[in-house]
């Protein structure tokens, strides 16, 4: 498949940059693996070409093309490869990206057939839970929890941990999302207590993760928190959107224990303005820090993760030569982040929260982080202190319970309280609301739109 892509992107960029029309000449710029498919395609464009111009009559053979009228064979074609090289070259060009994508399909095909197979013939059950003594509506009915947990290591074959990870699932009646990747595995499931416990014996057992319990972040909650159970196979286990070979998770900083993070914060604090060395970053997105921060963070107004390299980038300064203490919610976000941060080879140190602001909030319920926890989820927070720190978005009175956009196509995240929402304002900007209101019933959802709210703010903030 690689190989096959590869000469795909080749054949384009030889398209675009080739100033000869000599079909020979160009097919050498092809690799040797491909060039038989290119050679066939041009032949097989030529032969065509010609054909479209045969007006054949009574049995007589002829070709008109340009006016003339050929009856033999040799002088039509002579004709075709003097007048009309530029277009058999496209014909041949569009043929040959075609015969490559049904290449590619094939081969695609194939793979995941061969992954189906191996995944059949892997025997589960050593790492699925007997759950033949444990009463039925035990796993649908009763408390529940939510549990977020990642493990960076190496998975030689994603897929199989996908399949395992399907069937552990539905058989515990859990519902959520699991990513995994050749780099390890990140998810967030919900379901009964007893079927939460279940799952989480299932991952130590398993003897690639290496997990203990104490991996594991859990909150009140339960199946019902998410709509389905999502589970698949990706790039990166945390969508930064930069190559894991390029930017390990092996080359993150320095992990502080909760305990060591609320000393490193409290220093911070006494220095208050003082204080030009150091940087307490939030890795997040804006909208989980508008609702909950530690006090004195840097807070990068961006709108996703995988901005977070370029905020980087285009804001050095204000990393250099500091002390950086960095968090996210669960810690994931900050093994990759801080890599990143320490490639640019800028800092003079950089620490992150082990186990997140998760961790922190279970050993500091009323620490140095304020206000709400904004977690992927229907309950899209939770919280461990009474602090409000955002405010409605209409009438500026402290509010922190966010609800989607009203608009059926808009997914963005609105803080509207009661009294505004009685008075209609459900959306996130004037061009949702109006939308929301002329849309009718037959209208089809298009999520992820950007709307007025997102295309004024500036994709990656100067903050430096």
């Amino acid at each position: 498949m690689a190989a096959t892509e590869g000469v795909c992107s080749e054949f384009l960029n030889w398209e675009v940059n080739t100033s000869t029309v000599d079909g020979s000449k160009q097919e050498k710029h092809i690799s040797a693996a491909h060039r038989k498919y290119y050679s066939f395609c041009r032949r097989k464009s030529f032969a065509m070409f010609v054909a479209s111009k045969n007006c054949s009559t009574e049995g007589r053979a002829s070709w008109c093309c340009c006016g003339q009228t050929f009856t033999e064979h040799s002088a039509v074609h002579k004709h075709v490869a003097r007048a009309h090289a530029a277009e058999v070259q496209q014909l041949a060009q569009t043929a040959f990206q075609a015969l490559l994508s049904q290449l590619a399909e094939e081969e695609r095909t194939q793979r995941l057939k061969g992954h189906q197979e191996e995944e059949e013939e892997v025997d589960f059950s050593v790492w699925i839970p007997d759950v033949s003594h444990i009463p039925a509506e035990q796993l649908k009915i009763g408390p529940g929890k939510v549990l977020l947990y990642y493990r960076y290591c190496k998975v030689e074959d994603p897929h199989v941990i996908c399949a395992w990870q399907n069937a552990l699932c539905e058989k515990l009646q859990l519902t959520g999302k699991v990513r995994v990747a050749a780099e390890g595995i990140n998810g967030t499931v919900g379901g009964t207590a007893v079927a939460a416990d279940l799952y989480i014996s299932a991952m130590i057992s398993h003897p690639l993760f290496k997990m203990e319990r104490e991996d594991f972040k859990t909150s009140d909650g339960g199946a019902e928190c998410f709509p389905e159970l999502k589970v698949g196979v990706y790039r990166e286990i945390v969508p930064m959107g930069v190559d894991p070979d390029e930017v390990s998770y092996q080359l993150a900083g320095v992990h502080l224990d909760p305990e060591e993070f609320h000393k490193e914060v409290e220093a911070l604090l006494v220095k208050g303005d003082s204080s030009k060395d150091t940087v307490l970053l939030d890795c997040r997105n804006f909208y989980e820090s508008k609702i909950g921060q530690f006090s004195q963070c840097l807070a990068p107004n961006i709108r996703k993760f995988s901005y977070f390299p370029d905020y980087v980038d285009q804001n050095l300064e204000l990393f250099r030569d500091k002390k950086v203490l960095m968090y996210c919610t669960g810690g994931i976000r900050c093994e990759r982040a801080s890599a990143y941060l320490l490639s640019k080879e800028v800092c003079k140190e950089v620490y992150q929260l082990k186990g997140g602001i998760h961790k922190y909030l279970e050993r500091f319920p009323e620490g140095f982080y304020r206000g709400k926890l904004f977690v992927f989820d229907e309950r899209y927070a939770i919280s461990s202190n009474d602090d409000v720190i955002s405010d409605c978005s209409f009438c500026g009175r402290p509010w922190d319970r966010y609800q989607l956009c009203s608009t059926r196509f808009c997914c963005q995240l609105v803080l509207s309280c009661p009294s505004c929402r009685r008075r209609g304002n459900t959306a996130c900007c004037g061009a949702c609301q109006g939308k929301g209101q002329a849309q009718g019933e037959g209208d089809a959802p298009h999520h992820k739109e950007e709307c007025e709210c997102t295309e004024k703010r500036p994709r990656i903030p100067q903050d430096v």
